[in-house]
């Protein structure tokens, strides 16, 4: 039995559905009637290293973090592959330097996505506290 199972149709051209459980995601390899796979990627990748973020806070006592937002930003190649990733997370709480630094470190731990990639996508992730 597998853990995920998804299903992906393209009718035409470069745009497709994939529908995972009860979801449907339109995407487009240019990225003209929905995201592009690169876009969801980055995307995907952002909201997971924001919940591990959270996670690895909550299950190391951390005082509650508030609102976390994340920018991400991405490079790619003249073939369209990715070859940077960057994220701003702007975080309510306050947190020293060396607190951000250890809650980057459970979020590289914990993010699923963050283990998927190759290490040279590693996001390059900068933590602004204090932000709202």
């Amino acid at each position: 039995m597998t853990d995920i199972e998804s299903t992906t149709v393209n009718e035409a051209g470069f745009s497709a559905t994939s529908q995972v459980g009860e979801f449907n995601l339109d995407t487009h390899a240019l990225g003209e009637s929905g995201p592009s796979p690169n876009e969801v990627l980055v995307s995907d990748y952002a909201a997971c290293f924001t919940y591990a973020f959270r996670a690895g806070a909550q299950r190391n006592d951390f005082e509650e973090l508030g609102k976390i937002q994340t920018d991400a930003e991405a490079d790619l190649d003249d073939d369209d592959d990715l070859t940077g990733i960057s994220f701003t997370m702007h975080v309510e709480a306050e947190l020293t330097d060396d607190e951000a630094e250890e809650l980057l470190g459970y979020a590289e731990e914990i993010c699923h996505v963050h283990a998927a990639l190759t290490e040279s996508l590693y996001a390059d992730v900068t933590v602004n506290a204090g932000a709202f």
